[in-house]
């Protein structure tokens, strides 16, 4: 069973993410930047870091260093 990561401020299950935005959270954690993100995805670098901003706003995460922690523990 994988582990369901909780927000950083609460103990409740994390939201779910859309697939675009885990795809996006994969490249970032896997050490890419939003360039090289956007160039693997076929997007815009806009593009992605609106995903990523979208992705803070639900798992109430305020840095990248926080994002790429919580999709270790995912197993992303």
């Amino acid at each position: 069973m994988s582990p369901t990561p909780s927000t950083p401020h609460t103990e409740a299950p994390a939201p779910a993410l859309a697939p675009r935005e885990l795809e996006t959270l994969r490249h970032i954690a896997s050490g890419c930047t939003y360039l090289q993100a956007a160039r693997q995805m076929g997007l815009s670098a806009h593009t992605v870091d609106a995903y990523l901003r979208r992705i803070r706003a639900k798992l109430a995460i305020n840095t990248t260093a926080e994002l790429t922690r919580w999709a270790i523990a995912l197993g992303l």
